[in-house]
């Protein structure tokens, strides 16, 4: 691969995690579980991509989300968490709030629609994007971090690109059935093995891959326990309200067909996409697409409802953000393209409007009706 180059404290800063990777690989009698290893590689303490002090986000970092593009992406999704605040309580906690901007623009919206937010919670594990969205957000003071789920919440969840960045089980079909990949050392280097799995992951793999008859040896995909308990947490957490989670992924009957038979893990660092998730660990991202099916079950075998499911461009111009827009003169044009061209990137079949889905489940509330009438849910 033909990547930049990382400086020397980037390399360092590797090179140590790597070494702590290794050290959990040798006291665990040669091997650890993939899910085990994304986790280090992303979350390690000090270490970890997220966990570290680089830029994730933006021109100097990794990728660009959707908050990013536009204030009119915040501002729209402003006027869902308006109608759910109304049905249920003024909060809103989000997970993973990247640069705070899409707090920034949320919150801004919502007071200029005369909404009124008695508490914006963040669950951040970086402690470079919570000191960004310390600064992004100093002029809000109901904005306040948390290290976790609070025990009970009433109101609007927010998770933007959140579900992709848990740690994933990677399973391939095999002759004698599926096995759970593994991750040991081999010559100096981190290379994949593989075992029989345990109860409980042959059970979610069953639960999750059901139609395994017509996949080809050597298949190899990804199995979600980690975001699908992040779902039961939820949901036992929600007392009243609804959970909006943009992310880009399939339901389960497009996520293990033929046409995937390497998965869908895939590697970002500095603007590039590779899929080596053994590539300086700590530097790069490590994401898998999510499987929208399995997160809608465990939310609603947890006791939450599926209010919707629907592609990025459904939700946001089912949201408004077509009049949205317009409140910009076209007629003037030097505020208004740049503009119609952030949206045309966030709702175009080409770009973010098909490839990202919005998944929402709930308690006690029901969406816009003209949110609601771009619902696919029958399709998960």
């Amino acid at each position: 691969m033909s990547l930049p180059e990382p400086d020397s404290d980037a390399l360092a800063a590797s090179h140590a995690l790597q070494q702590l990777i290794a050290g959990e690989i040798a006291q665990q009698s040669g091997a650890i579980t993939f899910a085990r290893f994304m986790e280090l590689a992303l979350y390690a303490p000090r270490l970890g991509y997220y966990s570290g002090g680089a830029a994730k986000l933006g021109r100097d970092g990794d990728f660009t989300t959707a908050p990013e593009i536009s204030a009119l992406f915040g501002a729209t999704v402003a006027r869902a968490a308006a109608s759910i605040i109304a049905q249920s309580a003024p909060n809103i906690l989000e997970f993973g709030a990247g640069t705070g901007k899409l707090a920034r623009d949320v919150l801004t919206a919502l007071a200029e629609d005369g909404v009124h937010v008695d508490s914006y919670a963040i669950v951040e594990l970086s402690g470079e994007l919570r000191a960004r969205q310390q600064e992004a957000l100093k002029d809000f003071p109901q904005v306040r971090w948390l290290d976790g789920f609070p025990d009970t919440f009433s109101g609007v969840v927010l998770g933007n690109e959140v579900l992709d960045a848990m740690p994933v089980e990677l399973v391939t079909k095999t002759p004698e059935g599926w096995r759970q990949v593994m991750v040991t050392i081999e010559n100096g280097r981190f290379a994949f093995a593989d075992r029989a799995p345990d109860a409980a992951l042959a059970a979610h793999i069953e639960r999750q891959v059901p139609d395994a008859a017509h996949l080809d040896i050597g298949y190899l995909t990804e199995v979600h326990p980690v975001a699908t308990g992040f779902m039961a947490t939820l949901a036992h957490m929600m007392q009243s309200g609804a959970a909006i989670l943009f992310d880009y992924g399939f339901p389960g009957h497009e996520y293990y067909v033929d046409d995937r038979s390497a998965g869908t893990l895939m590697c970002h660092y500095r603007h590039h996409a590779h899929p080596d998730p053994f590539y300086l660990p700590g530097l790069q991202d490590i994401t898998a697409h999510v499987d929208f099916t399995a997160m809608a079950v465990a939310a609603q075998d947890a006791g939450m409802e599926v209010l919707g499911y629907m592609s990025q461009a459904a939700f946001l111009l089912g949201a408004g953000i077509s009049e949205l827009l317009l409140r910009t003169d076209p007629a003037d044009a030097m505020r208004y393209l740049p503009q119609a061209n952030a949206v045309q990137k966030l709702v175009s079949p080409a770009e973010m409007g098909e490839l990202f889905k919005v998944l929402v489940v709930g308690k006690g509330v029901a969406l816009p009706d003209r949110i609601a009438e771009t619902d696919r849910s029958h399709r998960l």
